[in-house]
């Protein structure tokens, strides 16, 4: 009996070397006591707490970042009473008042169907937490560039037709009035050929800042639509209030004084615009209406320039 007492000694002794030379960090919990039977030492390295010093699951819950503590203490205890292994990622507050991510991965032991007792291992997932937070970050950031246009920062096409297609049928639904302003920079080929495209891309980018603040409602939508021209959406903006918000994107850019030498008509860079309104119902098209409202542009470009083309009453 000596001889076999003595060889599971030297395997405990060895199950333990093994255990402590890892990275990752043994640990169990005595379920009826809720107190820790076993951490292994690479805890204070980790995370500067020493090994003496985790006492019972009151530690553990103390240690880690309060945005973390209930939902992850309320999942883990929910998944051991239930008796399913799981994992479980948190913060843990280290001794110099920093945090280190964590991953306790758990396995419930349990004799007569009862619950004796918790065993896992903690592991230190900062790195990983660290890659997938910069991941997340630029894919948000390419989802971003994806609709914004590249010259003046302003959402492009692509986020004007998803707009456009929110704003639509919400306005169909709710029987609100959706306006909708095309401007175009007169003469703007000729700005280009006078000035040089690299001027021309700085009035680009002049013209759309000035014209980003021409409507202040959170819902009002300005997005650059292609080329010299822009567009701005005004949801529950009735036909009279969209022509007041063209008249002050006319009045802003004038107000600029942008030379512009070449233009048949002013000494200075001005506008042309299209501006309509509709309550769309089941029956209308939106790209019919986004066209009415382009062929009211041209009017007004055929029609001197430097002017607002409106529906007709």
């Amino acid at each position: 009996m000596s001889e076999q007492a003595n060889e599971l000694d030297i395997d405990s002794t060895v199950y333990k070397t093994l255990l402590e030379s890892t990275k990752a960090i043994p640990w169990q919990i005595d379920w009826e006591t809720k107190r820790f039977s076993y951490i292994g030492p690479q805890i204070a390295t980790l995370l500067g707490w020493s090994q003496d010093s985790w006492q019972s699951v009151e530690d553990w819950v103390a240690r880690m970042h309060p945005e973390d503590r209930d939902k992850v203490f309320n999942f883990c205890v929910s998944q051991s009473l239930a008796g399913v292994d799981h994992e479980a990622d948190y913060r843990a507050l280290t001794a110099d008042g920093g945090y280190v991510w964590i991953r306790d991965v758990v396995h419930v032991m349990r004799e007569n169907d009862e619950v004796v007792s918790l065993v896992g291992f903690m592991f230190d997932i900062s790195e990983r937490k660290q890659r997938e937070e910069e991941l997340l970050r630029l894919q948000k950031e390419l989802q971003e560039l994806s609709f914004k246009d590249g010259l003046t920062g302003v959402p492009n096409r692509r986020m004007f037709d998803t707009f456009m297609d929110m704003e639509w049928s919400q306005a169909r639904r709710n029987r609100q009035p959706l306006s909708l302003v095309m401007i175009d920079i007169d003469y703007f080929k000729q700005y280009n050929d006078h000035y040089g495209h690299i001027q021309g891309d700085d009035c680009l980018k002049q013209v759309a800042e000035l014209l980003s603040g021409a409507a202040t409602r959170s819902r009002d939508f300005f997005a650059r639509f292609g080329g010299e021209e822009f567009a701005l959406v005004l949801p529950e903006t009735d036909r009279l209030a969209a022509n007041k918000i063209a008249q002050r994107c006319r009045d802003i850019i004038f107000k600029a004084q942008i030379p512009h030498a070449k233009s048949d008509i002013s000494t200075v860079l001005t506008i042309s615009q299209g501006v309509g309104t509709i309550v769309p119902d089941q029956g209308d098209d939106q790209r019919a209406f986004i066209e009415l409202v382009d062929n009211l542009l041209y009017s007004a470009k055929q029609n001197g320039r430097n002017r607002i083309g409106t529906q007709s009453s």
